[in-house]
């Protein structure tokens, strides 16, 4: 079975091809400045015969899937010598509201769903259904299949993620905790799941913490394998200090800088997207390398972004363990959480009292998946490397088969 994996944005759109009989990727892509007017262009990389880069005007989604398309069947370079090859496509979509709590096959009440919920989130699920329709006109056949980021948290319990507002926002207007990352935390989480178990700790007893550090930064407690708080909430804005997120924030700065500076509510919700977090405090980069290399130079904003982003990483983890009553292992994932063996350990600096140690040898070498804890008593500490194109491979893979019988 071959499955590829569909991400549209706005102006960009990337894909993997997967081969589901060993999980390999057979191509990958990425098509960049989609109506742009110019400087649009499509950059494929299949295995076994390098990457190649076609320039072209590219007006609209259905084109850009037309050039994905053309180049996975390209004679020379392409993957597939026929599209009839691709079993499934699977499509990630950033917000399901409330009604998805598991992947779909896509059909009229689906994407009609996608558009009634886009409100909650304006700047991806618009893009995600360009994506899905250009995929359907172009392969009407095959089947689709929406995998959503916030499916993974609707088990989280009615008293964590309703906000402490007036109740009729969040019975009329759903206003309420939604989550994000949940193909990423339902990947790594049912791996250290299967770590667990085979120690001998069965799932129902299981309380782990998923870390994803990556730009976007979210944690999520996992409590007997389902989500049972994360740390996103309406938008991924809530919570952990990201790149150019400020996360957690009295609510009142909103108002307070629109009286006292003069911010419209747009240049507000600019300030808190797009230049808070690590940008915002150090004045330097969102990007935690960059963050690092100038602290180690004794750049003093960029040793405070660092502090208070790791400050900040280890009160919720000590938060969740509370919620869960406990903890047996803390998993660290995506960009930062798998590669800065510093941002981790000092995460972990002060949870000793909860039997979280690092092996602080076995950190700084770790390469892929690892468990970097001190000793074999205590809390696991974990490093599992994300993997979100194949998470929505399976998930497009499991439904299709349900679907289909097969």
């Amino acid at each position: 079975m071959i499955v590829l994996v569909v991400n549209a944005g706005s102006s960009s759109l990337k894909y993997q091809l997967i081969n589901m009989e060993d999980e390999g990727v057979l191509a990958r892509g990425l098509v960049e400045r989609i109506g742009a007017g110019g400087g649009s262009s499509l950059t494929s990389e299949v295995t076994g015969k390098g990457k190649t880069v076609l320039k072209a005007a590219i007006p609209d989604h259905r084109v850009a899937m037309q050039m994905v398309f053309s180049a996975l069947t390209d004679k020379e370079n392409g993957a597939l010598t026929d599209l009839s090859q691709i079993s499934a496509i699977g499509h990630r979509v950033l917000h399901g509201g409330s009604v998805f709590s598991d992947s779909v096959v896509i059909d009229k009440r689906v994407t009609d769903t996608i558009q009634a919920v886009s409100h909650l989130g304006p700047l991806h699920n618009p893009a995600n259904l360009m994506g899905i329709e250009a995929a359907m006109h172009l392969m009407p056949n095959a089947p689709q299949v929406a995998v959503f980021d916030t499916a993974f948290h609707q088990t989280m319990p009615k008293h964590v993620h309703v906000y402490a507002l007036p109740y009729s926002l969040y019975s009329e207007y759903g206003i309420r905790r939604y989550g994000f990352h949940g193909t990423s935390h339902k990947y790594v989480s049912s791996r250290a799941k299967k770590i667990l178990a085979a120690e001998g700790l069965p799932v129902e007893k299981q309380r782990i913490i998923t870390c994803h550090l990556g730009n976007g930064v979210s944690f999520t407690a996992v409590k007997a394998g389902k989500s049972f708080d994360t740390s996103m909430g309406l938008t991924p804005v809530e919570g952990l200090v990201m790149g150019t997120r400020c996360g957690d924030i009295d609510p009142a700065i909103m108002s307070y800088v629109q009286s006292k500076l003069g911010y419209t509510a747009k240049q507000a919700d600019d300030m808190i997207n797009k230049r808070s977090g690590l940008l915002g405090i150090s004045g330097v980069s969102n990007d935690m390398r960059d963050i690092e290399k100038k602290t180690a130079e004794g750049h003093e904003l960029s040793q405070l972004a660092l502090d208070i982003f790791c400050y900040r990483a280890r009160k919720y983890i000590g938060a969740y363990a509370a919620a869960m009553e406990g903890l047996d292992a803390i998993v660290f994932t995506a960009g930062i959480g798998e590669h800065s063996p510093a941002v981790r350990s000092k995460i972990c600096q002060g949870l000793e009292f909860l039997g979280i140690k690092v092996d602080p040898e076995k950190n700084q070498n770790c390469r892929g998946e690892c468990n970097i804890s001190a000793g074999t008593e205590g809390i696991r500490v974990l490093v599992i490397p994300t993997n979100e194109e194949l998470a929505i491979a399976r998930e497009t893979a499991q439904v299709v088969c349900g679907e289909t019988g097969k």
